[in-house]
């Protein structure tokens, strides 16, 4: 698929494979070196991606952080922020969540044919609500993205979202940090769920990189031909 944004998929688990654990506090599984790499990933890309789950119970602002990366967009014509999107089948989302802030970005919410309606009437004035058919798919929101002229696109979760882009084979790169230590919660919310993913024990992933920063690690894995190894 051509006409697509080169997405990369970025996320943070325990040993075990989780990215959040069974309770309502935040699990953290990065630290402040992870932190800044993310924000400067983020400063690079055209729009981020998050399900309305994330948005729901992690309530991110999905804001580039650092002023230097914000004036170097500006610089290069660009918005302070990227573009925030996310996507949902059931719409539930309210305005007061921070993704939805008055801070100077774009936001698009692709949402199921059924709820479309009723969520541009909730959220028609902090962003706008794309009718996307039902069920929605990964490969045609990434399509309408590009439509809109995002090349780069970030997607950071959560594990439904994971699954579905992996398992349509629309990742052309997988930044994974692994914290060192177990959750082992049940309940707890894990990288991806069930699925049938293009990499298998007969078609493996190519490690790109791997990076220490600090007691996590990065494993860079290109998904396609468009990921280029780390010299």
């Amino acid at each position: 698929m051509a006409d697509r944004p080169y997405t990369l998929l970025s996320c943070s688990m325990s040993i075990d494979g989780y990215i959040d654990g069974a309770k309502e506090t935040r699990l953290l599984l990065s630290n402040d070196l992870d932190f800044d790499r993310v924000d400067e990933v983020r400063a690079g890309v055209d729009a981020i991606l998050v399900g309305a789950t994330t948005v729901r119970n992690d309530n991110p602002r999905l804001l580039v952080r650092d002023p230097a990366r914000r004036r170097a967009r500006l610089d290069r014509g660009l918005t302070e922020h990227p573009v925030k999107v996310t996507v949902t089948q059931r719409g539930r989302l309210d305005p007061s969540q921070r993704f939805f802030a008055d801070d100077g970005s774009r936001k698009l919410v692709y949402a199921g044919s059924r709820v479309a309606g009723a969520l541009d009437d909730r959220l028609g004035r902090v962003s706008e609500v794309v009718d996307a058919g039902d069920p929605v798919r990964m490969a045609d929101l990434v399509g309408d993205l590009h439509a809109r002229g995002v090349r780069r696109l970030m997607v950071e979760g959560g594990g439904a979202v994971h699954t579905q882009f992996l398992a349509d084979d629309l990742v052309d790169e997988l930044q994974l940090v692994v914290a060192p230590f177990f959750v082992g919660e049940p309940g707890a919310r894990r990288f991806v769920g069930e699925g049938h993913f293009p990499w298998h024990p007969g078609r493996r992933a190519v490690l790109a990189e791997t990076r220490q920063l600090g007691d996590v690690v990065l494993l860079r894995y290109a998904l396609s031909d468009r990921c280029a190894p780390t010299d």
